[in-house]
């Protein structure tokens, strides 16, 4: 069985968490043994995210100011060093027998993507207001409300292509978990034959879709710290949802806030293989990879 996992940033830091590098060690550590597990006869691919960690890295860069802030392109490659370092490390800990890689990886956008007119990708710390947010950053940073705080939002297109996927699919035939498209990969566009980086930061979900899909996957795994795509997201009504058909959905059933984009990305997997997806819980890996657990998303 072949599975592409996107795996959230709960991985490393949970919602709150200072983000230092020891939480981050000691939540992968937790993760790892029971993902290697999952993981075990099959080939893998994974992707994850990097949303704390990018804004983070952003906020260091522009605070030394006898340079120009490094770009969110060279940011974002930063990023997939240091979590991919991370996960494979402790991995490797988990299965030491089993070959396990981190690959930089760069991922195609289109510049005429209308995503870069509204910003909506939150990166970085949780401010618990506006006002906060603003003293403690650039003057052109933009904000948005995540739940009860604050944090900057930039650009998140679509994923278009992925530059490195030869290589990918090379290195998962041959058995090698692959630690690939991290923060949805380094944003870059073709111009005249040259790849260029740009200001962005693609969701991690969409790219693993997209992954999944060019790997002809058998499922598509995505890992959060929620047990199941929840209706009614915020209410006294909220429940779990066990199933939802890729057929009958619309982004409107799912309120802004909620796991709308997850399902978005498992809805364009499941129509484009007809094969099954899963949102879980990474606590309940093993159950969320047999379907067992998490809301599946299929025809």
């Amino acid at each position: 069985m072949r599975l592409v996992i996107a795996l959230g940033g709960n991985a490393l830091l949970k919602r709150g968490e200072n983000p230092t590098a020891a939480n981050q060690r000691s939540n992968m550590q937790s993760a790892a043994a029971a993902l290697a597990r999952a993981c075990a006869g099959k080939e893998v691919a994974i992707v994850h995210g990097n949303g704390p960690q990018v804004g983070l890295l952003a906020l260091i860069a522009a605070a030394y100011t006898a340079v120009a802030p490094y770009p969110l392109d060279v940011l974002n490659a930063e990023s997939q060093g240091m979590i991919g370092y991370v996960i494979a490390q402790e991995l490797r800990n988990a299965v030491a027998p089993r070959g396990v890689v981190c690959l930089l990886t760069q991922t195609l956008i289109d510049a005429s993507d209308p995503a870069f007119e509204r910003p909506t990708k939150l990166i970085g710390p949780v401010y618990a207001s506006l006002e906060e947010g603003r003293r403690s950053s650039p003057p052109d940073w933009i904000f948005a409300a995540d739940g009860k705080g604050y944090r900057r939002v930039v650009p998140s297109p679509r994923p278009a292509g992925i530059v490195e996927f030869d290589e990918i699919d090379r290195l998962v035939r041959q058995g090698v978990v692959t630690i690939c498209g991290g923060g949805g990969g380094i944003p870059v566009i073709s111009r005249q034959g040259r790849l260029e980086g740009v200001e962005a930061v693609i969701d991690k979900d969409f790219t693993a879709a997209l992954l999944a899909i060019e790997l002809d996957a058998d499922r598509l795994i995505i890992l959060t710290d929620v047990g199941a795509v929840q209706a009614d997201w915020g209410q006294p009504t909220q429940r779990p949802i066990a199933t939802i058909s890729a057929s009958g959905f619309s982004a409107d059933d799912l309120a802004e806030g909620s796991m709308r984009p997850k399902v978005e990305a498992a809805v364009r997997f499941v129509e484009a293989t007809g094969r099954s997806a899963v949102i879980g819980a990474l606590s309940d890996v093993a159950a969320v990879v047999g379907g067992h657990a998490g809301t599946t998303i299929c025809r």
